[in-house]
């Protein structure tokens, strides 16, 4: 929605189009500067943030309107997008989006019905991203994880939530492929595997497994990045690593 005139037709209207007690919610992970990012939505007049989302229309299936959203918020298609929970009886949740609703919507609108949101997070080439404003946005930043303002809603919950799912499937899926660049070095994947999970691996014997397992390969180049400092460059073997994966391979480190 880029026009009051869409806004208004949203709102007057939008229950012909959309499910009207159905949101999806997208946290959308960056990783940049060994650092692991979010996206976050700042609100115009509410003076806070929260996750990107949008409602399914009555027509898609929830991975569609989950890729919809995501490609209107951040202009990417086909991401790693995994569902990882259903929010709707957190009572953080009804008081602010009460509030929300009062101070925004007319009386009997069918946005003021109790809503259910369906949490997605997706991991994407933090370079790659560009974010696209509407109406109802101030602007849209990332964010550390370690360093997030409280977020509107129960979007904070939604952030705890969509991590942890995300660290139990670190080992699971290629959570990794899409979050380093095409090559990278030993310590950089590494250091990812390290920012995701909060700790901190042996710098001998991370390298080894992947190494054993023959999910990275070596590229036969190196990054100059000074004298004497020209560490290799490795990729994923993707049809190893996808092929493990199939096959319940656990990543443990």
């Amino acid at each position: 929605m880029k026009t009051e005139a869409e806004v208004k037709d949203f709102i007057e209207n939008g229950e012909k189009k959309y499910f009207s007690n159905l949101t999806i919610d997208c946290a959308i992970f960056g990783y940049h500067e060994r650092q692991l990012k979010i996206l976050l939505a700042k609100w115009k007049d509410l003076n806070g943030y929260s996750l990107p989302g949008g409602f399914v229309d009555r027509k898609e299936a929830l991975s569609q309107a989950a890729n919809r959203i995501l490609k209107e918020r951040t202009s990417l298609e086909k991401v790693f997008l995994q569902q990882f929970y259903t929010f709707g009886d957190s009572e953080y949740r009804m008081d602010n989006y009460k509030k929300f609703q009062k101070k925004f919507l007319p009386a009997n609108n069918w946005l003021r019905n109790r809503t259910f949101s369906i949490g997605f997070y997706a991991l994407v080439d933090y370079s790659q991203v560009t974010v696209e404003e509407d109406i109802l946005t101030e602007a849209y930043s990332w964010q550390d994880i370690h360093d997030m303002p409280k977020l509107l809603f129960d979007h904070n919950e939604m952030v705890e939530k969509a991590l942890n799912s995300m660290r139990l499937n670190l080992y699971h899926q290629p959570i990794g492929y899409n979050l380093l660049g095409d090559e990278f070095t030993l310590p950089e994947i590494q250091s990812l595997y390290e920012t995701i999970l909060d700790k901190k691996f042996d710098r001998r014997n991370f390298p080894k497994k992947l190494l054993s397992l023959g999910l990275i390969k070596d590229t036969n180049k190196v990054r100059n990045i000074g004298q004497h400092r020209s560490p290799k460059l490795y990729k994923f073997d993707l049809k190893k690593y996808k092929q493990a994966l199939k096959e319940g391979m656990v990543l443990g480190f």
